[in-house]
């Protein structure tokens, strides 16, 4: 086995040993922060990281648990209104939003997860510059540069976000309504 195919391995089920100092230092740290390499390398390198000028790497903490409504103050409220708000978002998504929240001349490429606690989950965000002379003659990510795929993250276009659409796990038979969303076949009543 090669070197990807052994952090891999040890990825699958991570020791104690493994992850307990990290994510100790890692709660230390701000929610959103700068990493120079990525922690799981062979993720992020199945993913479309790249060691060059323009990938920048952050890792985001999200915290755990329930996301509740907000209380109403006033007004008619309904009877069954549940104090528990669903999200269709996962915590996934969440992350790689609030990273291109706090760097916002950058584009996200995707993420992955690297521990949880009983407080937080961590992610790690693969970001491009594509403002970058170097990523716009990659072939592999000058696709990123051109204008349709700004602020791709918050329409929902990165892996995770497509997940959390329906997108990634079922096409064709049975699955029509997905497709271009559930919204959008709404409107055009074809319940």
């Amino acid at each position: 086995m090669g070197l990807y195919q052994h952090l891999r391995q040890l990825w699958k089920k991570p020791t104690h040993a493994l992850l307990q100092p990290k994510l100790i230092e890692w709660r230390r740290q701000e929610s959103v922060v700068k990493i120079d390499r990525p922690t799981r390398l062979d993720r992020a390198r199945s993913l479309g990281y790249k060691a060059k000028q323009g990938v920048v790497m952050v890792r985001v903490r999200v915290p755990r648990g329930g996301h509740k409504r907000h209380k109403i103050k006033a007004g008619r409220r309904s009877k069954n209104q549940r104090t528990n708000l669903v999200l269709a978002k996962s915590y996934q998504v969440i992350a790689e939003q609030r990273a291109n929240k706090k760097f916002h001349n950058l584009e996200v490429l995707n993420s992955y997860w690297v521990g949880q606690d009983g407080q937080s989950y961590f992610y790690e965000v693969i970001m491009i510059d594509t403002h970058q002379s170097r990523i716009a003659s990659d072939k592999n990510l000058g696709w990123l540069t051109t204008g349709k795929h700004e602020g791709r993250v918050y329409r929902g276009l990165t892996t995770a976000g497509r997940r959390s659409r329906g997108l990634v796990r079922v096409k064709g038979r049975g699955v029509e309504k997905i497709r271009p969303s559930l919204r959008a076949n709404r409107r055009r009543g074809t319940n």
